[in-house]
């Protein structure tokens, strides 16, 4: 019998985790990416402008370990085999502003002296796992021992979303009904039917201490509001197990997937734009992909070609891209499982402006991870999710800084800091482009030739310098700032081809969680499948990393919630 062949439509970290996996299954993988390095999402940003600056392009927060840890121990290796992780000390800091109307129109100007050192104890927070109890009893007494019994709460779903929720295709409900399930029937309900925003006012009165336990909506693309609180789960891997640093950042991680699909034997084609999902026979099962230019780093020898390009002949096609665009695009109408209407009522998420700044002499006001929040910051969710939201007021002024040169002395100059800053924005390409790709007119990265940054970028990136240098009381910021290059919501939609310019995946509001987000399985083209933050079980780099593991389950019929066996 010869070898089935299977082709991955993107090289993002779930399209890298799914190849392997497939390999390791006995198939013969390409992965397939129109762009020139693998990654996606995930990648590495450098720039001519400023040699020895270096920033993560995208996820920078390590959590979840045990899902990186069983990921490569199915690939017949270890976490401390491929990554050189770092405790954060602290895990981050958190730097609360003035409330909305201490701001001026803009929303960067707060009351007089917010930035001075003389505030720093009201505004300031440093979070770690061994010290947070206290830190809450020492802000608002009693609420030490309320997280503590949420802290626990937290810890229990966690478990049993690892168990029987992550890990699991729901096609047979049935092996949920177990006598566990049962147990913590009535607290999973309960999470289910409140917002996490309502949940967490249980622990905590004090702005600050509630927005140090719902911040995690933001990076599950939604709000406090909107997300289930079922999502108090996400305090366990901040609060206890604690964030930690793959030395060398995301491009590490990045780095350890492409080595382990290579010495599994996958094969890469970069810089190839797949632009059909070729299909066949009465009952319609995938033939393949058709792509257009490109060039392979193995043999090719499954392409034919065709009129309109060259086919990659396979018995499996993953596509770890946009969902909706692989819908939509890449497939005629009849066969789409989630046509253009499915989208209609359906939530993109949020969308970000990105600055990549080096920064000349060192930064202390900054840790490693920081978070600055509005002390209000009802009026910043509804810039950036709300129904009156508009290119003139669509960015958050919460927002979240990365300085790896806090920890990493490879990625900045010495004698110089990295800041990634993550803006969270309206999900519309129309707030523009950003600078950082326009010098690839060769499209190497994805770059378009010939197009400048937008306006709308730039001012929101200026304006998220002057908000940090006022929040955190860094007064000469902008002046010492040496390069800065800025990502828009349109670079989203063109680079990724995400929808509505999505930064990180559609949000996870509770229509849009577990069973509800869809199926990871084409329900009309058989042996199509879906892997990646756009689809089952969601967004995030370990989520992809799950996402790639359920593909596996779908091929052995593997029913059973959980894990699969590390052999």
């Amino acid at each position: 019998m010869s070898e089935q062949s299977a082709v991955v439509i993107g090289a993002g970290v779930a399209g890298l985790a799914t190849a392997t996996l497939l390999s390791r299954e006995g198939y013969d993988v390409t992965v397939i990416d129109r762009l020139s390095q693998p990654g996606g999402r995930a990648g590495s940003y450098t720039t001519q402008d400023a040699p020895g600056f270096r920033w993560d392009s995208g996820p920078s927060w390590y959590l979840m370990p045990e899902a990186f840890d069983h990921f490569y121990r199915l690939c017949g290796t270890t976490t401390e085999e491929q990554l050189d992780l770092v405790d954060l000390q602290p895990a981050y800091r958190v730097i609360t502003g003035p409330s909305a109307d201490e701001q001026d129109a803009e929303g960067v100007v707060g009351t007089e002296g917010a930035g001075d050192a003389g505030n720093a104890l009201d505004r300031v927070l440093d979070i770690t796992p061994e010290t947070i109890i206290d830190t809450f009893e020492s802000i608002e007494p009693g609420a030490g021992e309320r997280l503590r019994k949420y802290l626990q709460k937290s810890s229990l779903v966690y478990e049993v979303a690892i168990q029987k929720f992550l890990y699991n295709n729901f096609t047979r409900p049935q092996n949920l009904m177990t006598w566990e399930m049962l147990l913590h029937a009535r607290l999973l309900a309960v999470l289910l039917a409140r917002s996490l925003d309502s949940y967490v006012k249980t622990v905590a009165q004090d702005s600050r201490l509630r927005q140090v336990l719902s911040y995690p909506a933001v990076f599950l693309s939604t709000e406090p509001k909107q997300a289930p609180a079922l999502y108090s789960l996400m305090s366990h891997t901040d609060l206890i197990q604690g964030p930690k640093y793959p030395r060398g950042g995301f491009a590490a991680v990045v780095d350890s997937l492409v080595r382990l699909a290579k010495d599994n034997g996958v094969k890469f084609q970069m810089a190839t734009e797949v632009t059909e999902i070729v299909t066949f026979g009465k009952k319609q099962r995938v033939r393949g992909v058709r792509i257009a230019g490109g060039d392979m780093d193995g043999d090719g020898e499954h392409g034919q070609h065709g009129q309109h390009g060259r086919i990659i002949t396979a018995d499996v096609v993953v596509s770890a891209a946009d969902l909706k665009y692989t819908e939509t695009k890449l497939l005629p109408q009849s066969l789409q499982t989630y046509p253009e209407k499915y989208w209609d009522k359906r939530n993109p998420g949020l969308s970000s402006v990105l600055i990549y700044a080096g920064v000349k002499g060192k930064l202390p006001e900054l840790a490693h991870h920081t978070l600055l929040f509005s002390r209000d910051w009802d009026p910043d969710f509804e810039a950036v999710f709300g129904p009156q939201k508009s290119l003139q007021k669509s960015w958050s002024h919460s927002i979240y800084v990365s300085k790896t040169s806090a920890t990493d002395a490879d990625v900045a100059p010495e004698g110089y800091e990295n800041l990634f800053v993550l803006v969270p924005a309206a999900a519309e390409p129309e707030i523009g482009h950003g600078s950082a790709y326009i010098e690839d007119s060769s499209k190497v990265n994805g770059g378009v030739a010939g197009r400048g940054e937008d306006e709308r970028v730039r001012s929101i990136a200026k304006q998220a310098i002057a908000l940090i240098a006022q929040w955190a009381g860094i007064d000469d910021l902008a002046q010492r700032i040496v390069v800065s290059k800025t990502v828009g919501p349109a670079d989203f939609a063109e680079r990724y081809y995400s929808w509505s310019g999505g930064a990180i995946g559609p949000a996870h509001t509770l229509a849009q969680s577990a069973f509800f987000r869809g199926k990871n399985k084409s329900a009309k083209v058989e042996s199509l499948y879906y892997a990646g933050a756009t689809t089952v079980p969601g967004v995030g780099v370990p989520l992809c990393l799950i996402s790639a593991e359920n593909i596996i389950k779908r091929l052995r019929a593997d029913h059973t919630p959980g894990p699969l066996p590390e052999s």
